[in-house]
């Protein structure tokens, strides 16, 4: 009998091997004893107690382990010789990794190697220090690739970083390689592996929008449609159903979904863009896919009622939805259970379904433990990958050997990472009970290492930075370098430079210019010739986003559906507000109040908010209500007007029109009038608006004095404000006539700011009528590195932003 490849690390492990190494035709093969190491070290290594350093020392199992069996050095034999090059580097390496109680003898014993003992050991070993984790993936594939070059051999990645393994095979590709990667893929990486995780998610935790998509994209899903029939349809349901506004989709009724979508699409003031682009075709196919992903997933999703589920129950409905989502028009199931990844479903799927573990949960602990389950199914492909190029753990590399190793991720926290103590034993416990500390990890980590080096052909590799962080090397190579010096390191640096150079080049490519910042000079007859208050103040910061939007005709795809928020309370305060002046309700009559309360109620009814939702922004109604009433109260005006909307006005003699809606229009008994507009943000502040960089106030007043509000008629501005609704309950008027203070400060009118800011409005709806001015992008931007504008990608903004601006480039056009 023999036993070949274990350290013996495990207590049971170390008694199996003692029988094992006792009896009469017994032997136990240590892998990677060091016959040669002298007797100071051997000493060293057994005075654990004087010098807890040496647990991380790579001969320390190897010499506990012999001791446990009773054995001594003369009782091992070599199975074979070593080459004297590599033997010397086997020696070098032990050197360097000696216990740190010996360290002093290094200048003793590098003295005795002569320049070119060291050379031999190291002439086919190189360094490789990436500037970050890319380049040495890189660097790492073209030396894989550069080994096989010999049809004769083959090579390997040995490292514990799976995230480096990744990025390797994914460099390979590039070369027409597919690793053979011992570790796999973890199964919830894989397409059955994301659409169990996602249907799971999506019946028993409903709401998320994302989740729903993730399910009705998913590439297996089907259906009972063709593939690209049921991409299509869901492409059509995500546009209708998941995107704009606000809601928590269920994907057990998604017919429903779109059937209050598609209605409240038609009695909408402004309807969605999607109305008028898709044909009455694609939103049938929509309906069909809902009824259909209804009808498959109901029965799972009706488990979430129940108090408890039973795994079996839970694997076989889940097995059973997705097989009916999964199958084509022919009913066929070789997409969700073939190859690998298709096998190991299978194999869940039998193995939960035939478990007779008993296990109830609640519904709602579903996704976590089928999760739970999956979480060490990796997947390893059987077929198409390379039987010369490998990606190994340190294990699998242990019993194995190829003419070319590279060691990868040699940096501390990786190559060896950070030892772990357990959540249940400190060290005192451990040290009580004969148990090893968790430096012990660092030491069977540092005897992978050892015996790794010891491959012909070695490549050695890190990274400078690990993530957005410098990364320090691995305390071995340290070791390495301060015992070989600077100038025996120079040639394995030169080498590994040479794969570093060949990675540049194979990226490198001819200098290009940056994008120079667009300013698209359209026709005049395709130019906008209507506006709104709310649009003059983009048409002067981001023109390029008014001719991406009017001119081209792009607009921004709604964002997913979510829970309401900053933007939909604002509208509902709004609302409110502009119901209760509609309603001719007296602020001063005794109850205001109450009436203002009915006019919220009936208005948070309509827009059926979340419960959760609702108990958070009703007692802050409820406090802004109050503070509403006493704010009114003390306005002494003769009518009120709210939501009144300016027909278009002429601007300047370009035929550009401007139109509006002001919030609230409050009329004197002079004939006189306020501006209001309700702020629920912070955004525009007071300062903008007063110097025009946010002109809505001011040409809703130049709108007024001109008589453009058709229902109150010519009148005189007095007053131009915002109401500020603040989250706390708090009504603050802040009017925009002023600003600043001190020497600083600026006054005027509301007439005067209204004619201002039309003169200026003319000024600049002239410059757009000059038919070789262009609309340039991000002219005055709202923040400087705020480059999350609906149209600042199309636009290029990163990139000529990084260029640096064009010189001789236009004016600011206001």
């Amino acid at each position: 009998m023999i036993a070949a490849g274990s350290t013996g690390s495990i207590p049971a492990t170390a008694e199996l091997l003692k029988t094992i190494a006792f009896l009469p035709r017994g032997a136990v093969v240590l892998p990677g004893f060091d016959l040669a190491m002298d007797a100071a070290t051997r000493s060293a290594l057994g005075n654990e107690i004087g010098d807890p350093t040496i647990f991380g020392h790579p001969q320390f199992g190897m010499v506990k382990l012999l001791g446990y069996m009773g054995a001594t050095v003369a009782d091992v034999v070599a199975l074979g010789a070593v080459a004297a090059p590599l033997a010397s580097r086997a020696a070098i390496i032990a050197d360097a990794l000696s216990p740190a109680a010996l360290t002093d003898l290094w200048p003793d014993r590098r003295g005795g190697l002569s320049e070119s003992t060291i050379a031999a050991a190291f002439a086919n070993v190189a360094f490789i220090e990436a500037a970050n984790e890319r380049d040495e993936a890189l660097a790492i594939a073209i030396a894989l690739r550069e080994a096989i070059e010999n049809p004769a051999h083959d090579a390997a990645l040995v490292t514990p970083d799976r995230g480096l393994a990744r990025r390797v095979a994914a460099e390979l590709l590039r070369f027409g390689v597919v690793a053979d990667d011992s570790g796999g893929t973890p199964f919830a990486a894989t397409p059955p592996g994301s659409l169990v995780a996602g249907l799971l998610t999506a019946a028993f935790r409903p709401g998320d929008p994302v989740t729903v998509l993730s399910v009705l994209k998913h590439p297996l899903l089907c259906a009972g449609f063709a593939r690209a029939e049921a991409r299509h349809a869901a492409e059509t349901f995500e546009l209708v159903a998941l995107r704009g506004g606000s809601g928590r989709p269920d994907i057990a009724a998604l017919p429903e979904l779109l059937a209050e979508r598609l209605a409240a699409a038609e009695t909408a003031g402004r309807p969605p863009l999607w109305v008028g682009r898709l044909s009455s075709d694609d939103l049938a196919a929509a309906a069909t896919l809902a009824r259909a992903v209804h009808t498959r997933v109901a029965p799972l999703a009706e488990l979430r009622n129940a108090a408890k589920i039973d795994l079996r129950l839970l694997a076989r409905s889940l097995g059973v939805a997705l097989e009916t989502l999964a199958a084509g028009p022919d009913g066929s199931l070789s997409r969700l259970y073939g190859g690998e990844s298709g096998e190991a479903l299978a194999e869940l799927l039998r193995n939960l379904i035939a478990s007779e573990t008993e296990i109830d949960f609640d519904p709602a602990e579903a996704p976590d433990v089928i999760g739970a389950l999956c979480s060490s199914l990796t997947v390893k492909p059987k077929a198409a990958a390379s039987r010369r190029v490998f990606l190994w753990g340190a294990p699998e590399a242990r019993l194995q050997s190829v003419d070319t190793l590279v060691m990868g991720g040699l940096n501390e926290g990786v190559w060896p990472r950070q030892p772990e103590p357990g959540q249940f034993l400190s060290r005192m416990m451990k040290a009580e009970l004969a148990l090893d500390p968790p430096e012990r990890q660092i030491g069977q980590s540092a005897h992978d290492f050892v015996m790794a080096a010891g491959a012909p052909r070695l490549v050695l590799t890190r990274s400078a930075r690990a993530g957005d962080a410098p990364a320090v090397a691995s305390r071995w190579l340290e070791r390495l370098f301060a015992y070989l010096g600077a100038n025996a390191m120079a040639p394995l640096r030169a080498c590994g430079g040479r794969y570093l150079a060949l990675a540049a080049a194979l990226d490198d490519s001819p200098r290009r210019d940056f994008a120079p910042r667009p300013q698209p000079s359209p026709p005049l007859a395709l130019r906008p010739k209507r506006f709104t208050v709310t649009e003059v103040e983009t048409l002067r910061r981001d023109p390029y986003a008014v001719y991406a939007r009017r001119v081209l005709g792009l607009h921004r795809l709604e964002p997913l559906a979510r829970d309401p928020g900053a933007a939909e309370r604002g509208t509902l305060l709004h609302d409110i507000l502009a119901g209760f002046v509609e309603a001719e309700i007296d602020p001063a009559a005794p109850d205001a109040l109450a009436q203002l309360m009915a006019v919220g109620r009936a208005a948070f009814d309509a827009m059926a908010l979340p419960r959760d939702v609702e108990v958070a922004w009703w007692p802050r109604f409820v406090r802004t209500a109050r503070n509403i009433i006493a704010w009114d109260r003390e306005r002494n005006v003769a009518r009120r007007c709210a939501e009144e909307a300016a027909t278009p006005a002429l601007v300047g003699s370009t035929g550009v029109s401007l139109s509006g809606r002001a919030d609230r229009i409050d009329i004197h008994s002079d004939g006189s009038a306020e501006i209001l507009d309700f702020k629920t943000g912070s955004t525009p502040s007071k300062k903008q608006a007063h110097t025009l960089i946010a002109p809505q106030l001011a040409l809703e007043a130049a709108l007024l004095a001109r008589g453009a509000f058709s229902g109150i008629g010519p009148r005189r501005p007095v007053e131009l404000a915002h109401v500020r609704l603040r989250a706390d309950g708090a009504v603050e008027q802040e009017s925009i006539l002023s600003a600043g203070g001190g020497k600083e400060r600026s006054e005027k009118s509301a007439v005067a700011l209204g004619e201002e800011a039309w003169a200026r409005l003319t000024e600049l709806l002239d410059w757009f009528a000059v038919e070789s001015n262009g609309y340039r992008s991000r002219v005055l931007p709202l923040r400087e590195r705020d480059v999350e504008g609906d149209y600042d990608h199309l636009a290029r903004v990163l990139e000529w932003s990084a260029g640096g601006d064009e010189p001789g480039g236009e004016a600011d056009p206001s």
